[in-house]
Parts: C-alpha cells; structure tokens; sequence
C-alpha cells in the first residue's frame, strides 16, 4: 500500500518522516542553521532553493520540510506547502501573491479581525479594494465578482459567528470567471473538510491551533495547487518568511495526535453545546453541527465532523454581565487563540459591514480536553448566578 492510499490518520502519523530526513529516529530531529556549506563554488551556483534541498537557512532544513510535506499529504489535489511564523503572516502572504494594485478582493463579512484590519488597511494603501459579502451568499457570489475581482477570500466557518459557507459552489462560480479562491480552514483543518478537493485553489491554516494542539508554538500553513504554490513560495522568500526549526518540530510533533485530539475536541463540544440549548439563561447556540447555526447544511454536506469551537448567546447580558459570566468560570482559561488541549471562554463582538451577526451577547467557547461532565459544572455554576 502506499502512502498515497492510506487513510488521514495514517498520513498524519507517517507524513514526512522520510528515511534521509530522520536516519534511524522515529522523528526527524531539529536541524538549526542559517548557512549551509558547499563543496564547491559551481555547486553553490547551480543550487535552487527546493523541498529537500539544502541551500540557505530561509529556505529550511529536513525539520521545516517534514512538516510541509506531512500537511501536503492530507490536502489531495495540494502541489506543496508554504510555512509561516504565524496564521496571520500565512494569509497576508497568499493575499500579496494573487493581488496587485487595481485589483479588487471579495472577502467573507465573518472573517478573522486581523485580517480585516489588514484588507483596510496595507491592501487599501497597495491600490487594492476589498469588498464584503455575506458569508450566506451562496451562488449570488456571481453578482458580487466584479470587471476588477481578483480574488474571492473565505473563511468557513466564521471563527466568532460560525457561519458556514458554499464552498464547493463559489469556487466554482469564481473558476468559471477567473477569480482565484482563498480559504481560511484553520476551524476544520484538512481533516474535516479537504479545501482543495472541494475547489479551493490556495488553502489556510493556523497552525498555532489544532496542529500544535498545546497552546506553545505559533504557526501558519499554506496549502495550494500547482497553479499558485511556487508564486506563494516564492513571495514566502521575498518577504522574507520563514519558520524557525524549533516550532516546525513542535508543529510535526502535534500533528500526529491532531486526529485523536480532534475527535475528543468534538465529542465534547457536542456534549456541552447540546447542554447548553437546554439551559433558560441561553438563547441561540452558534455551532456548524446542530441545524440552527446558518448554513449548517452545507457542513452536513462537505465535513467530515466538528472541532471544539463555537459560540452561544447570553440572553439579555451587556458585555459587563458578559465579562462576569466569563470571570466566573474556573476550568477556562480567557485569552485569544484556540486549538490547544485546555478550554477556553471570551466575549465576542463580531464586526460587520454588509450582513447582520446572527446573534449578540455572544460567548465564543473553545473545548479542551478536560472531562466534559467537568465543564458543564463550571457552565452551570456561572450561568445559576446570571
């Protein structure tokens, strides 16, 4: 059998540990480096940069390329993998390859913050205007593309209001007029829902969450068809990217558990959201895998599960009665980010300028690996005093 036919949790467990990469060790080690030696000056010469291929630390070592190459081999259709210090700097990257000053960018009205804030801002300053759509859009997204529409970036789920979109559809749609297709996937990763497979031409991930998994590494991927991955690689290198040894070694070090994590992440969340429905103090539950989040029927369709996020409203609550609820809770931690083994609550606002939220007073969760009979009892006892 080879590689190739093997399922995804076989692929996360072999996915590159090349015998010349590791010699006789399980995992490939950590190989640090900035410059790499030659034997001869028409050697250096003759060298491009290449998976595989020692040339300049920029362009890594055997620990960056096992990574690359394990996160390749779960996206089929992917012709490589570019990797990044940061989630953030992987999607700023593939928006400076496929963009140009003119061009105009549609991008999903639930998307990241960050990246919001960077299309109004350094795109708006490189000549490039940036469009928002409702992510409920579906096949109207024809009307939205533009003489001038470059570029279509989604982000499915929403990370704040859980919206999931047609992804198979508009990308479609984009195909037939030209437009690339960018997907944010970090909530399902390619585990639960194959971008490329489903149309999408450049694949997102941060890393720093399900692949790491432990709240300790800060990490971002870009997957994409042979179409668009050596122009992303190589933008990758003229910006000056890159990702040091060190945290490529803890991002291959997650992946190889990232199933089995992935599938307690869900039960649980599941488990707790499923709770919660039942509980007076709450109102509309923001979770892909029960029917009342919009577009849940397009993550029954194209996903093969759920993670452990999602969000729900608190009836009534302003953000200080918000704010109380969240400093009661003693088993989640509050801070940003997600993807780690421990639990995690924050009030959210989600920003919008051309769709409404489809709800306020809203509590983003995010379930770790605790027992989820443990959290629930935490729920409760901050919800009783609301």
């Amino acid at each position: 059998m080879s590689k190739r036919d093997t399922k995804p949790s076989t692929k996360l467990v072999e996915g590159g540990r090349r015998k010349e990469w590791r010699g006789r060790l399980v995992n490939p080690p950590v190989e640090r480096a900035s410059t790499i030696l030659f034997d001869s000056a028409s050697e250096l010469d003759s060298s491009r940069p290449s998976l595989g291929v020692y040339r300049y630390g920029l362009q890594g070592t055997a620990t960056q390329w096992a990574l690359a190459e394990a996160l390749t081999e779960l996206e089929p259709g992917a012709a490589g993998t570019a990797l990044y210090s940061t989630g953030l700097a992987a999607i700023t990257t593939a928006l400076l390859t496929v963009l140009s000053p003119g061009d105009e960018l549609l991008v999903s009205d639930s998307i990241y913050g960050p990246t919001r804030r960077f299309c109004d801002t350094i795109l708006k300053r490189l000549g490039v205007s940036t469009r928002y759509y409702d992510p409920l859009v579906g096949a109207r997204i024809e009307h939205e593309i533009g003489e001038d529409t470059r570029a279509i970036l989604l982000e499915s789920p929403g990370s704040l209001t859980m919206e999931v979109q047609d992804v198979p559809g508009i990308c479609a749609i984009a195909r037939e007029r030209g437009v690339a297709t960018l997907l944010d996937n970090t909530w399902a990763t390619p585990l639960l829902f194959q971008a490329i497979a489903a149309g999408v031409d450049i694949s997102i991930i941060a890393a720093t969450k399900y692949v790491g998994g432990h709240a300790d590494v800060m990490l971002g991927a870009i997957s994409a068809t042979a179409e668009y991955y050596d122009r992303i690689q190589r933008t990758s290198w003229d910006l000056g990217h890159s990702v040091s040894p060190d945290d490529a070694w803890l991002g291959s070090r997650g992946i190889r558990t990232m199933a089995v994590r992935l599938k307690q992440h869900q039960e649980s969340a599941l488990k707790i959201a499923n709770w919660l429905k039942e509980q007076p103090q709450v109102g509309r539950i923001l979770h892909p895998a029960l029917p009342e989040c919009p577009g849940h029927e397009y993550w029954e369709r194209d996903f093969k599960g759920s993670s452990g996020l999602f969000s729900f409203e608190l009836k009534g609550a302003d953000r200080a009665e918000r704010n109380a609820f969240v400093e009661r809770l003693e088993l989640f931690g509050i801070g940003y980010s997600w993807g780690g083994y421990e639990s995690l609550a924050i009030p959210v606002n989600p920003l919008r300028t051309v769709s409404k939220a489809p709800a306020q007073n809203l509590i983003r969760l995010h379930i770790g690996l605790e027992d989820p009979e443990d959290l629930i009892e935490d729920l409760g006892r901050a919800l009783h005093t609301i």
